[in-house]
């Protein structure tokens, strides 16, 4: 496995001189180095082998004890020097100070085919930036985050990826139910990869301590390496940055919302500078849909990360990383412009995602309504969003309007006529509306099915996988990771993951609520 390294990261950015691996505050530095912890007996039970080839690693190098070492931590790569990286954040709406990679190492950097990468180790040992933590991962949060990055990539939404998920062959102690019984559970480690790891937190660090030297020298390389067509660095070089920061942040909100997708611990440390998914903790999938539902038990009482408010945290996330570069840039009414385009471009892409949905590719006057009564209507009674989505590309008149998306419903049999007159009336003003459109009935179905999902990582389905890992039986990874390759496919075999959440998965844990740190 020979790989083309480069070394951007750690020959343009400050580096922590103390090469301790102790908890501290790390000042004037991007990033501490630090080795990732040895394993006892490591194993690697699935690969992205589409990632890999992107590094330029081969289905036979997988299988080599060379990389199973280098991608569990328990050989470095020759001439890389691992680390992990300082930044702040705001958590829950609190300045939260240092934070870092308490339990990320980032390896090294490839470049293949003029595309360059990074890659991490998430659950690979403790670095000055763990806390009270240990830095570790357990099988089940690995393979939800293995999984769903992965599922994500395929969905088209903007995301970070998986490489390989291993076993540390080590075990790890959590108190999963946080009910002070704590147990051991397997250990875990996934390689992550990503054009980049920088986050929002990181610059907020440097602005927190007045350090604007590095905060420059940060922005000036994230500039030059990942937005190059922005030019010398400058003020109005920098407004474009923050302007190009919004856009992609927004869009990638947008992505959520059209697939369902709740990220549940939206603080600035978890929010990526080139816009994509990161940190996949608390996630969860909307089943029945519903704008109040979090994935996140630490959420559960204020709700800040519900999925009716995700594009309202990328805003005031956005307010936090303006206050941040403020100090290069110095315009206020010119970042508050950005910060207000914002809202408005959120409003109208919100509305053309949903109208994509719908089957709608013209303007009418009613099209608000129209989605708005939609979501009245689908919070009535509890309604999957994947299957009626998916299922309303079927539509072809009012008559038969509810029979088309009925078996969405979780408790049909109860349904009040009051509903069922609701939807009825709905879906003669969605036949209404669609004799305005100027596609066929197959055409407009092609559309639709592009855009609303037939598969996604639903929360049991993970759950499911969870429960066959633990004994050993890592079959269901490699059947959802497959799937989940071609969300957007019939994939006729597959039919039976197109269905609502069972019954004994509604209050399990594990399949509808998480915390941060499981």
């Amino acid at each position: 496995m020979k790989l083309n390294i480069k070394n951007t990261f750690i020959e343009h950015l400050p580096a922590d001189p103390n090469l301790e691996n102790t908890r501290r505050q790390v000042e004037e530095a991007v990033y501490s180095f630090v080795n990732p912890k040895q394993t006892k007996a490591p194993k690697v039970i699935h690969t992205s082998l589409e990632m890999a080839t992107c590094l330029n690693i081969s289905e036979a190098d997988t299988k080599s004890d060379f990389f199973k070492d280098i991608f569990t931590g328990n050989q470095i790569y020759p001439e890389t020097k691992p680390f992990a990286m300082c930044y702040a954040g705001h958590q829950f709406g609190n300045w939260a100070g240092q934070l870092g990679d308490g339990r990320a190492i980032n390896l090294f950097e490839v470049e293949h085919k003029n595309y360059n990468w990074k890659i991490q180790l998430k659950g690979a040992g403790e670095t000055p930036y763990s806390r009270t933590a240990d830095g570790l991962a357990v099988l089940r949060s690995s393979i939800r985050e293995y999984l769903c990055a992965e599922a994500m990539f395929y969905l088209g939404v903007p995301t970070t990826r998986s490489l390989s998920l291993s076993l540390s062959g080590d075990t790890v102690l959590r108190d999963v139910l946080y009910n002070g019984n704590p147990e051991y559970e397997k250990g875990a480690i996934v390689a992550r990869v990503a054009p980049s790891f920088i986050r929002f937190g990181n610059f907020e660090i440097f602005a927190a301590r007045n350090d604007t030297k590095n905060l420059k020298i940060l922005t000036d390389y994230t500039i030059k390496h990942h937005f190059p067509h922005l030019g010398t660095p400058s003020k109005e070089t920098y407004l474009q940055f923050f302007k190009e920061v919004t856009t992609r942040t927004l869009d990638m909100i947008i992505a959520w919302q059209r697939v369902g997708f709740v990220h549940g611990v939206m603080n600035t440390d978890n929010m990526s500078i080139l816009g994509l998914t990161i940190d996949y903790g608390p996630y969860g999938w909307l089943e029945g849909f519903d704008f109040g539902w979090t994935p996140n038990t630490t959420d559960r009482q204020n709700k800040r990360y519900r999925y009716g408010n995700q594009p309202n945290i990328g805003l005031w996330n956005l307010y936090q990383l303006a206050n941040a570069l403020y100090v290069l840039i110095e315009d206020v009414p010119a970042l508050e412009a950005i910060l207000k385009a914002y809202e408005v471009d959120f409003e109208q892409k919100s509305l053309q995602m949903m109208k994509s949905k719908l089957g709608l590719f013209s303007s009418d006057a009613n099209d608000v309504k129209l989605l708005q009564d939609l979501e009245d209507n689908l919070q009535l009674a509890e309604t999957d969003m994947t299957i009626f989505f998916r299922n309303l590309s079927n539509f072809s008149e009012a008559r038969t309007g509810f029979n088309t998306i009925e078996n969405a419903f979780y408790d049909l049999e109860n349904m009040s006529d009051e509903i069922k007159m609701r939807w009825i009336t709905w879906f003669e003003s969605y036949e209404t509306r669609l004799k305005k459109e100027h596609l066929s009935s197959e055409e407009r179905k092609e559309k639709m099915d592009a855009v609303n999902p037939k598969y996604v990582l639903r929360n049991y389905m993970a759950q499911l996988a969870i429960d066959a890992a633990e004994k050993e039986d890592y079959s269901l990874i490699d059947t959802f990771y497959q799937l989940l390759k071609k969300p957007y496919n019939e994939q006729p075999e597959h039919q039976q993951w197109f269905a609502k959440r069972p019954e004994w998965a509604r209050n399990k844990v594990g399949c509808s609520m998480l915390s941060c740190s499981s």
